[in-house]
């Protein structure tokens, strides 16, 4: 195995390891695809700059602007015929972020790009290319029903064990084959299946274990997940991926970023006793935005304010998510989540600087060790009797458990939304002390060490 390459950490299997160090991963982005937004460069530049180093990234060209993966022959697309401009656009993405050290997590098949409006524009639509007729692909030109309903997305069951619709399968492989051809060249990348999927468990085993091939037969190791749409962690869905490490060795739980305060982290915690820490679980979309959908998503209202939750949602779930011990976590694209905005940017970099005073990959969820805690009132990490670092929503007092050593220990709040750290001071161990943070109603966390 290259340790160069993006892998689970050899020490610490619940973490991402990359050029030889373990890491944690903490993103956010304006757009999906992101190879395909103008102004690539500074947006990545940006995220680096406030210690990001995790993008999204699916394979659509949904969005005004964009390029779709074929050539056109008249007014139809020819599926045999790559796009120059689609691929040069993904080769500069692919270039970048290795440049910038941004792990990137891709989504093969992203469903909402085959109903409605975008299934009607889509080249792998029979009335959009020259290969192939309805009658002879078994697809409609018209599929009128929301992508979440994947049971109309014949598209979708082309596999052998499901439609074994061979037809439209050969396409589909050239179309994963010339993605292949450009991403295993590269030791960043992440690969997802499907985007938030209800799909057969079926289709997505069969793209893993084409792609698993695909990058054998190159010599190189390549990690694979599947993402589904239940928010329920325990749903029979999720254990598709959870019980199935020799296919999916990791796992996507993005969709618990639906959840809200106890709820979020009590999934977090069900699935660290499910699965153990054995393999990292990513969060790429976290939801949450104060700005009104303008899109047109057939589960919106034009204009609705936090459809998803508000900003403070998503800013809880963020930080609940690295001190749960997920090994990545992302801001969803506005307006469902926060992206790259300001408030992002703050709390990656407020984040990074937690991480940059403890030892994340020793540290456990310890909110045992928080006697009288109030429910979502605070949440820790630590590794008791050297680190500990508890985050509060709400900057509300805490009591914390330091009986594991004798201290003395240093205490230091950090304005999270300031990103400046406030003030320090020392107590001893042996015993419960207060944790007051110096102002209430703002994110702070402290940072406790020997």
């Amino acid at each position: 195995m290259n340790k160069k390459r993006i892998q689970p950490s050899r020490e610490y299997p619940a973490y991402w390891e990359y050029k030889g160090k373990p890491t944690v991963l903490l993103g956010g982005s304006v757009e999906d695809n992101l190879f395909q937004i103008d102004g690539l460069e500074e947006h990545l530049k940006l995220l680096h700059s406030v210690g990001g180093n995790y993008v999204r990234c699916t394979l659509s060209s949904r969005d005004p602007g964009n390029v779709w993966p074929f050539e056109k022959e008249g007014e139809s697309y020819d599926l045999n015929k790559p796009s120059a401009e689609y691929w040069r656009r993904f080769d500069n993405f692919l270039a970048l972020t290795h440049d910038l050290d941004i792990i990137v997590q891709f989504e093969v098949w992203d469903r909402f790009d085959f109903a409605g409006r975008n299934w009607d524009a889509n080249p792998f639509n029979p009335k959009n290319n020259t290969n192939y007729t309805e009658e002879e692909s078994g697809l409609p030109a018209v599929i009128d029903t929301p992508g979440h309903q994947e049971q109309h997305i014949r598209f979708l069951w082309t596999v052998p064990t499901e439609d074994n619709n061979q037809l439209v399968l050969k396409y589909q492989i050239q179309f994963v084959d010339t993605f292949l051809s450009h991403a295993l060249k590269y030791p960043h990348l992440l690969y997802c299946m499907d985007n938030e999927t209800a799909a057969s468990e079926a289709w997505g085993r069969y793209w893993a274990r084409h792609i698993q091939a695909k990058a054998r037969a190159r010599n190189v190791h390549v990690h694979t997940t599947e993402m589904w749409d239940a928010y329920d962690l325990s749903d029979e869905h999720h254990a598709r991926t959870f019980d199935h490490p020799e296919t999916y060795s990791f796992c996507d739980v993005s969709q618990n970023n639906h959840n809200r305060g106890e709820t979020h982290w009590r999934n977090l915690m069900w699935l660290r006793d499910y699965i153990a820490p054995t393999r990292p679980v990513n969060t790429v979309k976290i939801y949450g935005s104060d700005e009104p959908y303008a899109r047109a998503d057939p589960n919106a209202r034009l204009g609705v304010k936090g459809l998803y939750g508000q900003a403070r949602d998503g800013i809880e779930r963020f930080w609940r998510n690295i001190f749960g011990g997920l090994a990545g976590t992302r801001f969803h694209r506005p307006p469902s989540g926060l992206g790259l905005s300001p408030v992002a940017q703050r709390h990656i970099r407020s984040m990074r600087t937690v991480l940059d005073e403890i030892d994340i990959f020793r540290c456990e969820p310890h909110n045992d060790l928080l006697p009288g805690r109030k429910e979502n009132g605070a949440y820790a990490a630590a590794r008791p009797g050297h680190d500990y670092a508890v985050y509060f929503p709400h900057g509300e007092a805490a009591n914390i458990d330091l009986k594991a050593a004798e201290g003395p220990f240093t205490v230091r709040w950090l304005d999270i939304e300031a990103g400046e750290w406030a003030k320090a001071y020392e107590v001893s161990g042996k015993g419960v002390r207060a944790l007051i943070p110096p102002v209430p109603d703002r994110h702070w966390a402290a940072v406790i060490k020997t």
